[in-house]
This record gives structure tokens, C-alpha cells and sequence, in this order.
């Protein structure tokens, strides 16, 4: 059984590939964000074109669209179910014929992988100013290894059915020392998460890359220290767990269980 690998370019984005399919989740490929600027690690270099790209919900920092534009080749482009027409207004015609809906439950197949929506409890919209709502979903992704992409959320309780998993890639900080609770993990939730979905590998993200201009003395600990802080409280609560907390560019690869 071939192994999987997966590279984390900060924040939520990460190069996944399994069974000879690559996956690109929630890019962000600039070095700065609205207000918000790239703080460690290197601006991402992907290794070629993806076969498709997972977007997990609407908000800019996980649908960048001048990084969707800024793609090589015409990857498929899979989004929360009621994204596809934000999606398709903003990436263009051509965009638009590589569009997947997907809403919890709901799969899709690429060369023999399956990608497969999970819920997510996050705001799925653009943002407050933003007519444009769509569900925020995660993903299951099913080939050599059952590896779970959780996108932006809380906890929630179905979060059991989705487990037992190869790998967990999953969110532990945000960008910015007032981003709050609401809809996201902090450390010790992410270890709650785990413990959850039981997952033999897991990879902390969404944290230490992006903070707002300005304020990069503020509150470092918040930037610096989640993914080695969850490490921490994952090593209690599941101990069976390998944590692996990746530098930007770092690659892990995981040879799934037999």
C-alpha cells in the first residue's frame, strides 16, 4: 500500500497527495492578506498543478481568490454546497465548468480517491458585509489513507462518526490575538478534536503564519506557541497519537495502517 504525504505552507493550506492524486486545501499563496501579513515561513511553492483544490468555507482567508486565480492548470475546484456561485462569479467561465457542490454527507471520486464532506461548526459565509452564505464543511479524503482536512471549526459532536482516521489535520490557533473561540479550536479543544476522531498521525494547522500589521509584539504566544501547546495536551488525551507539528514547507508522510 503506497504512502501518503502531506506539506504544510502555513495557515490552512496544505499539499496533500495519496494514490497519486494531489490536493490542495484552502490556499493562501500571497504574503499578505487584507491586513493581515505573512509572519514565518517561506511563501508557498507548490510542486506542480493539483488535481483538484478542497475550499472549506467561504471567509478570505480560506477562499483567497487571487490565489485560486494564480493556480497552474484547471484543478477541480471542490466547495461547500451554496459556494458555487460566488465561486464561479469570482474565478470566471472556466472556473466555472470545474465546480463541485459538496454538502455533508455528499462525495465525489478523483482517479480512485474519494473526497468526502464532513460538518464543520464554523460561519461558512463571506463575512458579515457579504451576501454570499454557504454551509463551512471539512473533509474526508479516502485513499491509501483516511485523512481528515477539518477546515475552520469548533467542536461538535458528530465529530465521532468521522474517525478512526490515517491522519488529522487539524486547526489550532487562528491570526490574530482577538480572532475568539466562536467556530474555532484552540489548543486544547484541538486535543478534545482528536481524542474524538481517533487518529493514528495528526498535523496541527491554521496557526503561527498570518498575524494583523502591526501588532506582531503582541501576544506572540499566541502566534508561536499552538501547535507545540496542543502536541502537549494530545500527548494526555491520546496517547496513542503520533503529533507531528510541521515547520512552513515541512513535509510528513504516513504509511497507513494495514
Amino acid at each position: 500500500m503506497s504512502a501518503t504525504s502531506v506539506t504544510w505552507w502555513g495557515h490552512s493550506t496544505v499539499w496533500l497527495a495519496d494514490s497519486g492524486v494531489t490536493l490542495l486545501t484552502d490556499p493562501v499563496l500571497t504574503d499578505r492578506l487584507v491586513h493581515l501579513r505573512r509572519m514565518a515561513g517561506p511563501s508557498p511553492v507548490l510542486p506542480g498543478t493539483p488535481d483538484a483544490v478542497l475550499l472549506s468555507h467561504l471567509h478570505a482567508d480560506h477562499f483567497h481568490v487571487a490565489s485560486l486565480k494564480s493556480l497552474p492548470g484547471e484543478p477541480l475546484l471542490i466547495v461547500p454546497r451554496g459556494a458555487g456561485s460566488f465561486a464561479a462569479k469570482a474565478l470566471g467561465r472556466d472556473a466555472a465548468q470545474r465546480i463541485i457542490e459538496l454538502a455533508p454527507g455528499d462525495e465525489t471520486a478523483i482517479s480512485g480517491v474519494r473526497v468526502r464532506a464532513v460538518p464543520a461548526r464554523h460561519d461558512g459565509g463571506r463575512g458579515p458585509w457579504s451576501r454570499e452564505k454557504a454551509v463551512a464543511i471539512g473533509f474526508v479524503v479516502e485513499g491509501a489513507a483516511r485523512t481528515w482536512f477539518a477546515g475552520d471549526t469548533g467542536l461538535f459532536e458528530e465529530m465521532t462518526g468521522i474517525g478512526p482516521l490515517d491522519l488529522a489535520l487539524i486547526p489550532v490557533g487562528g491570526w490574530g490575538p482577538t480572532l475568539g473561540a466562536h467556530g474555532h479550536l484552540d489548543p486544547v479543544d484541538a486535543a478534545e478534536a482528536l481524542r474524538r476522531v481517533k487518529a493514528s498521525w495528526a498535523v496541527p494547522v491554521h496557526y503561527g503564519t498570518f498575524w494583523p500589521a502591526g501588532i506582531g509584539r503582541i501576544r506572540r504566544h499566541m502566534f508561536d506557541e499552538p501547535g507545540a501547546r496542543f502536541a502537549e495536551h494530545a500527548g494526555r488525551t491520546s496517547p496513542e497519537t503520533r503529533v507531528r507539528v510541521l515547520t512552513h514547507g515541512e513535509t510528513l508522510t504516513v504509511e497507513p495502517a494495514s
